[in-house]
Formats: structure tokens, C-alpha cells, sequence
């Protein structure tokens, strides 16, 4: 049988949805201002973000100069 809600309990109902929702909103917030701080994480993550650009160097030095290799040996 379906059980039989008064005005008080569904206002009741409503406030808890909303305190709810509110905690959940502020939680997603924070989370997000940590995901996108990316100064914070360039500063945790220090050491694979220079390994990172070590090599994003040299592999785009490389492809440089084997670009200008190319060009010159055509001549």
C-alpha cells in the first residue's frame, strides 16, 4: 500500500534534499579548485614534469633537426 505523506514530512523532505545538495555542491567545488590548480599539482608532480619536458625537448630537437637535415641534403 502507498504510504501517505503529510505537507509537514514532504517540507521536512525538501530541507533535507536541500542541506543535501548544498554539502554535495560545496564538496564538488573544492575538488574541482584542486583538480584545476595546476600550480599545485606542477609542484607535487615536479620531478615527472621535468622528465616530461626533458624529453618533449628533445624529441621536438630531434624532429628539428631531421627536418633540417632533409632540406639540406636536397640541395
Amino acid at each position: 500500500m502507498a504510504r501517505t505523506r503529510n505537507p509537514e514530512m514532504i517540507r521536512a523532505s525538501i530541507e533535507e534534499t536541500r542541506h543535501e545538495l548544498a554539502f554535495s555542491v560545496n564538496d564538488l567545488r573544492s575538488k574541482v579548485a584542486e583538480i584545476t590548480n595546476w600550480r599545485g599539482q606542477l609542484i607535487k608532480n615536479r620531478k615527472q614534469a621535468l622528465i616530461g619536458a626533458a624529453v618533449a625537448g628533445f624529441v621536438i630537437g630531434g624532429g628539428v633537426a631531421a627536418g633540417i637535415s632533409l632540406i639540406t641534403r636536397r640541395r
